[in-house]
């Protein structure tokens, strides 16, 4: 059966590019709303939480087209990010999402803004989760574990389902 793997390998990128520019317009979106002298915690926890996305994403970029050396170090970066990310979405739906829109977290700024800035983090918490997924099956079907030194090279012990032979 021919691989599969130069196929996902586009689909990655573009998972990778969205998931990229998601967090740099929530960084973007929460910057903004700090600015607006309003330091709660969930603000600043969403602002560090999308700083350190565009930070940590960016090997992610080089991950489709070297996909040995770098699978091991993306994918637990974004199984950490994925869940970061989620959390990030559930504040920002506490935070906007609750009684009216204008007297909700940062009231002055128009609740377009505050939608948005909750759709960007949903669509960057939904594209992590679909990279680490694609990333995970890409790895899984088309790097098989290799087998070990010994078990390549060591074809004069019996196989292991043999009976034993005594002496």
């Amino acid at each position: 059966m021919p691989s599969l793997g130069s196929a996902r390998r586009p689909v990655l990128l573009v998972m990778r590019t969205i998931q990229w520019i998601s967090a740099v317009i929530a960084m973007a979106f929460f910057s903004y709303f700090v600015s607006k002298n309003s330091h709660r915690n969930h603000l600043i926890y969403n602002e560090v939480i999308s700083v350190l996305s565009v930070v940590f994403f960016l090997p992610a970029f080089i991950s489709p087209f070297m996909p040995n050396l770098l699978s091991k170090y993306v994918v637990p970066i974004d199984l950490i990010f994925s869940y970061l990310w989620l959390t990030s979405f559930i504040f920002t739906a506490q935070d906007f999402d609750y009684g009216f829109c204008s007297f909700a977290e940062t009231p002055g700024v128009s609740c377009s803004k505050k939608r948005t800035a909750q759709a960007f983090t949903f669509l960057a918490f939904i594209f992590t989760f679909f990279a680490l997924c694609t990333e995970v099956y890409d790895r899984w079907v088309d790097n098989p574990e290799p087998r070990t030194t010994r078990e390549k090279h060591d074809s004069s012990r019996p196989p292991m389902d043999a009976p034993v032979q005594s002496a």
